[in-house]
């Protein structure tokens, strides 16, 4: 009998709100989904397209994107920045064939630790319905 599908994830959140709400979520013993693995990046305006594009291509079946509430951004306008990238990265992944709910964006504020929780648990459902990314047989091992 074949194990059931679970989902890799890829998030990358911003050091100064989603990612002190991903800590905040262990510290206050919330549980979600172990699927997804955290890189750390200054602040959302830094993730450089190729970062996710590189994600998908190494066996990711899903990238989250979690940064601080416009208006709040630590280094002024970084996740503005970070927005116009991603409707860039939207519209490439879908000529790429990648499904539109495989690559999501939210802005999660350090004390958000419940919402971290909601959207790892939703995100990994999400994936885990669609299936594995249908390149992953051909992803260079990570």
């Amino acid at each position: 009998m074949p194990e059931p599908f679970e989902p890799r994830i890829v998030a990358f959140f911003c050091n100064w709100c989603t990612y002190l709400a991903a800590d905040l979520a262990g510290t206050s013993r919330l549980k979600y989904a172990p699927n997804a693995r955290v890189v750390r990046v200054m602040c959302s305006g830094r993730i450089d397209p190729q970062f996710v594009l590189e994600a998908f291509a190494r066996g990711a079946d899903g990238v989250l994107i979690g940064g601080c509430h416009p208006g709040d951004c630590h280094y002024q306008e970084g996740n503005y920045k970070c927005l116009r990238r991603f409707r860039l990265l939207k519209r490439l992944a879908a000529e790429m064939g990648i499904e539109d709910q495989r690559l999501r964006l939210e802005w999660i504020s350090a004390s958000e630790g419940d919402r971290v929780r909601a959207v790892m648990n939703d995100m990994v459902e999400r994936v885990r319905a669609l299936g594995p990314l249908s390149h992953r047989e051909e992803a260079v091992p990570a």
